[in-house]
């Protein structure tokens, strides 16, 4: 189903496209600078997930980091890659090379997340 463009959904695209990394919802609810609801951005950011426009990162933290470029989709293959986290800077950034490995047999995965933390090559 095609969903309609609102200004939310254009405010959201736009700062997360301007950082080129990974962002928590609070610091995308500081970039943005139309009044919007945070529950709405929340709805928005977890909608683009499932439309396959973002990928969602879970930190050792727990805390949600969200990225462009989606998961997969029933046709798609399975989104492997690493995420690295600075502990200096908190810059959370997909890592460009897919990761090979394999699972014992009977497993089945769904889902990869896969955050390595340490110094990144800006703060470094």
């Amino acid at each position: 189903m095609k969903r309609r463009n609102t200004p939310t959904k254009e405010a959201v695209l736009q700062v997360l496209t301007r950082a080129g990394k990974a962002m928590s919802q609070d610091a995308i609810e500081q970039e943005i600078t139309i009044d919007i609801n945070r529950a709405t951005i929340y709805r928005v950011l977890n909608r683009f997930c499932e439309d396959g426009i973002l990928h969602k990162v879970i930190a050792e933290d727990g805390k949600q980091y969200f990225a462009l470029g989606g998961t997969r989709k029933k046709t798609e293959p399975l989104h492997q890659h690493f995420h690295f986290k600075c502990r200096l800077c908190n810059t959370i950034e997909c890592l460009p090379d897919k990761v090979d490995f394999s699972v014992p047999k009977g497993y089945l995965i769904e889902n990869i997340n896969c955050v390595i933390t340490g110094v990144c090559k800006n703060c470094g």
